[in-house]
Order: structure tokens, then sequence, then C-alpha cells
């Protein structure tokens, strides 16, 4: 492991990952080990709910202060809410860190959850469920897990109409409580900043509480579904099937498989889709993967007429890869991969995101190992991963 990252769990219960650079900006986040994968459904989206109420004021700033004291500083600011993770950041010059810690401290400690600011902001998130829904390339994303998993999980992460109706101040204060507390916390920093100067931030303003966040059950299943819309042009499509586990040393086989079948403009279905048949105008595929569920998966938007041609394509690309794939090609495949890793690294705030869900997983030092990993991915595994028997399908079509 590179000897400029650091990684403590403090008495108090909080961890605090930093990775040391020289460069006059950093990046710092605050998250919480809580997100969709702990919801019910009858409280699905609340995760997100609470994300978008942290911004609205503090017992020592309002909603405008919070905003303006990071971007007159010259930094910018954003949050985000996955299955596992509810995180708040800060991409700022490196001699203001102390403003964005200031900040995000506040803002996770103390927090007005103001019942007239929340109605207002319920308001908001079903405008973002608008957007999410009229926009097919979204709207396929978000229903391609409700047909990998069984409700919870297979819900929308942003909630229905009727979990976001029945949460109310009580509700959210309680949940508040519950889940934002240092044991349950991580301060990740990466940029120009001192790691014992961390250390002393985090103790003197964080306390040690007990904390016990609930995961839901998680139940596999598989289904397909093509739906038809009216006002759309393009047919967006999804294939997706059931991967390794992010703790299983297999998710890096997987990585592989999808890397040589869908990464980029020289992958198999790019030059056999688009190039070859013109079937497509955009194929690309990743693999979703964390501790609790993983997923692989191909997304192609073409024309309505296309979609079974497509479909076939690329199952059959699964099934060539099975029966034979060259060591060169995988070889390549990994270079490529390694490559692409290399250049996630440059941006600070990509890298604070992608070292909080490592930690997330349990694996933080293991993200430093990518690429040992990936040059461990044996051929055989690969071609064992190919052989899809079960897959989900969702296509979302003009009419």
């Amino acid at each position: 492991m590179d000897k400029k990252f650091y990684r403590r769990v403090l008495k108090n219960g909080m961890t605090i990952i930093f990775e040391k650079r020289s460069l006059p900006v950093v990046s710092a986040g605050i998250a919480v080990r809580y997100g969709g994968i702990n919801e019910s459904l009858s409280e699905r989206g609340i995760a997100h709910f609470i994300e978008h109420m942290l911004y609205k004021g503090t017992k020592k700033r309002t909603s405008k202060q919070i905003s303006q004291q990071i971007e007159k500083n010259g930094g910018i600011m954003n949050g985000f809410t996955e299955e596992q993770i509810t995180a708040f950041w800060c991409k700022m010059p490196s001699d203001k860190l102390n403003v964005a810690l200031d900040v995000l401290t506040d803002m996770v400690k103390n927090p007005l959850l103001d019942a007239k600011e929340m109605e207002k902001e319920r308001k908001i998130i079903f405008e973002e469920m608008k957007i999410y829904h009229d926009s097919p390339s979204h709207y396929v994303f978000d229903k391609i897990q409700g047909f990998l998993y069984e409700k919870p999980l297979g819900a929308p992460l942003i909630g229905t109409h009727e979990s976001m109706n029945s949460i109310d101040r009580k509700k959210m204060l309680k949940k508040f409580k519950e889940v934002y507390k240092p044991g349950n916390m991580i301060l990740c920093i990466v940029g120009d900043a001192d790691f014992q100067d961390l250390v002393k931030f985090i103790e003197k303003n964080f306390r040690k509480e007990k904390t016990g966040v609930k995961k839901q059950k998680i139940i596999h299943k598989n289904e397909s579904r093509i739906e038809k819309r009216k006002g759309i042009d393009q047919a967006n499509l999804i294939l997706a099937f059931h991967s390794p586990l992010s703790t299983d040393k297999k998710v890096y086989a997987a990585k592989a498989l999808i890397g040589l079948i869908a990464y980029g403009m020289s992958s198999r279905l790019f030059r056999e889709v688009r190039d070859k048949r013109n079937l497509a105008y955009s194929i690309f595929g990743d693999v979703n993967a964390n501790k609790y569920f993983s997923y692989s998966y191909i997304y192609a938007g073409a024309m309505k007429e296309n979609i079974e041609k497509i479909k076939k394509i690329i199952l059959g690309e699964f099934k060539k890869v099975s029966r034979k794939l060259s060591k060169k090609e995988l070889e390549d495949t990994k270079k490529q991969l390694i490559g692409n890793y290399r250049i996630s690294m440059e941006n600070s705030e990509g890298q604070m995101n992608q070292l909080l869900l490592s930690e997330i997983d349990g694996k933080v030092s293991e993200f430093y190992e990518f690429e040992k990993n990936i040059m461990a991915v044996k051929l055989k595994d690969v071609k064992k991963l190919a052989q899809i028997r079960k897959y989900s399908f969702f296509a979302l079509v003009p009419e």
C-alpha cells in the first residue's frame, strides 16, 4: 500500500481515511454507513431525503450560509446517496480545508430538519422523480434493479410517492439520531493536509455514541419486460445478471469480462453492434458491485426494431467468450482496466468517493491493490462467468 495513505479508527468510533497529495486542492467528505440497503419498503427514500435536508440549515447556519461559506472560499459542494452510503463532500483550495471541515461537521451534527423546509424539499424530490422518469436512459437503470431483486432493494432508491409521503419530521429525526453517530461515520480526505490535524479535529468535535444499523434482507430474482411509451423516439435497453460480490476476488474476473465485452470503442459489443452492424449509437456496460449485492449490465440505445437483434448479439458475445477467449485478449483488457484505474485516480473528488465506497465494503486497503488483483485474473474464471444462465432484461421502447 502507498505510504501516503492513512487509515485510523478513533476511540469515538469514527473512521478517518486520508490520501496525501501535494497539490493546492483538497477533497473532503463525511459519510455514514447508511443507504437504501438499510431501508424498509415503507421508508424507502429516507436516506436520500435526509441527505437533502442536511443542506437546508443547521443551528448555526442557514442554507444560504452553508453554500456561501464553501463557494465564496472557492469551493464546490454536493452529496450523494447510494444503496450502502450517504455522503456529503466539498472540494476546496487546500488552505481552506478548515472551512470545509467546519461546515460539513455542522451539517452532520446539527441539522434543523425543519418541518416547513421538509415539505418544500419533499416537492423538490417529487420533481426529481419526474426527471428520472422522463429520461429514458435514467429510467431503465432505475427499473433494472427491480428486475434483479425483490423489494425493498428492488424499489427506487429515491423512494416512491407512498413512502415519501409517509416520512414526517418525527420519523426523520428518529432515523437521523439512530444513524448519524461517529461509530457509523467516515471522514475521507484526499489532498494537501496533515493527518494528525485531522485526527485532532475529529476527536475534538465528535464524542463516542452507541450505534447500530440494520440491513434489509436481499432476495435475488430474474425478470424481463418491454415497456412502451409515447413521445420517445429511441429504445433504451439493459441486460443484467448477478455477479460476484466485491468481497469475492472473482469480482475482478467480472470486471475483466465486462471490460472486454463492453468498455470503450474497442470492445466486442461496440465493434459488433455499432461499427459492424450499425444497430445502436450507444452501447456500454459495467459492474455494480458492493459487499451486499452485485450485478453486471449491458446498456444500449437503439431503434425499436433492433431491440431483439441487439439482445441476441449481447448474449451471443458472452457465449463466445465462455467457449473461446485468447490469453492475449484478456491481457489487453487487463492493461486497459489498469490504465482506466490510473486515470480515475487523477481527480481528487473521484478518488475520495472511491475510497469511501471501498471503506464501506471493508476493503479500502485493497483499493490500492487493484492492479495486482486484475493481473491475477485467470482465463478460466472469466470464461466461467461468461456462461450466463439467468439474466434480467428491460427495454423502454416507443409506442
